[in-house]
């Protein structure tokens, strides 16, 4: 069977799950390829997979360095408000042979190991003003 194309994978993606949009999983591949990138280079290894919990931190990295205070709000509004609709799209890109993945790897493996919130929102909001009384 021959592989499919990113593009193909994912309209069949999008014909039977509405939860993300479109620009969600091209952002995903981008943030993958973003973060094997880095793990090749910082472990000198010849292997492109990356473990969830490697690529949610690439991906999170990935994600401020593109849209820096907008990634909150852009990621939201392509439907991805956690760790877990990460691992969700993920799996969908295996189920269409875009993504590998190995026999031990599964949709658990995205538990939530940082806050949207914490990441996305919190060090972009104004700091606080202290007046001190004279």
């Amino acid at each position: 069977m021959q592989p499919l194309h990113f593009d193909t994978a994912l309209e069949n993606i999008l014909a039977h799950n509405d939860d993300y949009e479109a620009e969600a999983y091209v952002f995903l591949k981008e943030a993958l390829d973003y973060t094997v990138a880095l793990e090749l280079k910082k472990e000198q290894r010849n292997s492109k997979h990356v473990s969830a919990k490697d690529l949610l931190y690439g991906f999170k990295d990935y994600s401020l360095k593109e849209y820096g205070p907008m990634a909150a709000t852009l990621l939201a509004e392509w439907g991805i408000k956690n760790c877990s609709d990460i691992g969700n799209m993920v799996f969908l890109l295996i189920a269409e042979g875009m993504f590998g993945k190995q026999d031990s790897d599964s949709r658990e493996d995205f538990i939530e190991y940082f806050s949207f919130d914490d990441v996305f929102v919190t060090p972009f909001l104004p700091k606080k003003l202290i007046i001190e009384d004279k």
